[in-house]
């Protein structure tokens, strides 16, 4: 599974997913954080399931939905 792992999510989660052979992605590696609206459009461009504890990410995905 192609994952993508916001900076929230606790690093470790990156390491057991690898190992579980999934090929993830973490922001916490970038050199800055791109913001919300970005993360979730790199996800959806590289089709990757995005994972999250950010509470904005779900009313942002319903607006940028809607405007398509």
């Amino acid at each position: 599974m192609r994952i993508l792992l916001d900076a929230c999510v606790w690093g470790k989660a990156k390491e057991r997913l690898a190992q579980d052979g999934h090929d993830v992605v973490w922001a916490g590696d970038w050199d800055e954080d791109p913001g919300d609206l970005e993360i979730l459009e790199r996800a959806h461009r590289e089709r990757r399931l995005l994972v999250t504890l950010d509470k904005d990410f779900g009313e942002l995905a319903i607006v940028r939905i809607r405007a398509s």
